[in-house]
């Protein structure tokens, strides 16, 4: 399928962006300015052991699993559903916003190199907008909702204390519309859409959208920040 067709709305928001900006005014949608927001108080400290996995959902995935493959540390992103059934977990029928489903992206990482907490910090400064309640950016509909699955309670644990402490810090305008929900299965994306920021850097929706989120990754996190992006398709 060609870009208009799967994301619709990101193109329209291309084409509104060149209209408004030759008008005089300012853009309606785009990608997200970096917050700088503190790192969690509650985490696991990092030290050796297996590979673990986070699954968030944060927009559309393209975008997601784009600045997550270039986090130092990750291992592997993939692009897929998680909120709903095994059963319509195809993306023509999540994108009509009728089966608990929200685009998300599990990340496997190594907790010596980065923790939990850390990733979280990371979806919240840089990723995607977490008080906005089902929408990112021109992405509109549940299956676009902030949402962190908690796949035990440890992790349950720092995702609440996280929220609570950015809350009360007043670290965004508005309160963090973030949905903490239990993990009940991840079911990756179709192939087309694994490692789509790396494959098509040109689609208007990537350029205007996307690529300044990795952009900001650079910026607000240097350290973290891996040139190379860790792509699904190779692994």
């Amino acid at each position: 399928m060609t870009l208009s067709i799967l994301k619709w709305p990101g193109l329209m928001a291309a084409v509104l962006l060149v209209a408004f900006v030759v008008a005089g005014h300012a853009p309606l949608y785009g990608a997200e300015t970096p917050m700088s927001v503190p790192a969690p108080a509650v985490d696991n400290p990092k030290q050796p052991g297996a590979p673990q996995t986070a699954v968030l959902a944060a927009g559309c995935f393209w975008g997601v699993q784009g600045v997550f493959e270039h986090v130092r540390g990750v291992r592997k992103v993939v692009s897929g559903y998680a909120g709903g059934e095994r059963g319509t977990a195809q993306y023509e029928t999540v994108s009509t916003g009728t089966t608990g489903h929200a685009e998300s992206v599990m990340i496997t990482f190594d907790p010596a190199q980065i923790s939990y907490g850390q990733l979280l910090q990371i979806a919240f400064s840089v990723v995607h907008d977490p008080t906005q309640l089902n929408r990112q950016g021109p992405d509109a509909g549940s299956q676009y909702r902030s949402a962190i699955f908690v796949a035990d309670a440890d992790q349950r644990r720092i995702a609440e204390s996280y929220i609570a402490q950015l809350n009360q810090a007043h670290a965004f305008p508005r309160p963090i519309a973030t949905r903490i929900e239990s993990l009940r299965g991840f079911y990756p994306a179709e192939s087309y859409h694994q490692d789509y920021l790396v494959h098509h850097p040109n689609a208007p929706y990537i350029e205007y959208n996307d690529l300044p989120k990795v952009e900001n990754l650079e910026h607000v996190f240097p350290a973290l920040y891996n040139r190379e992006p860790v792509l699904t398709t190779s692994n």
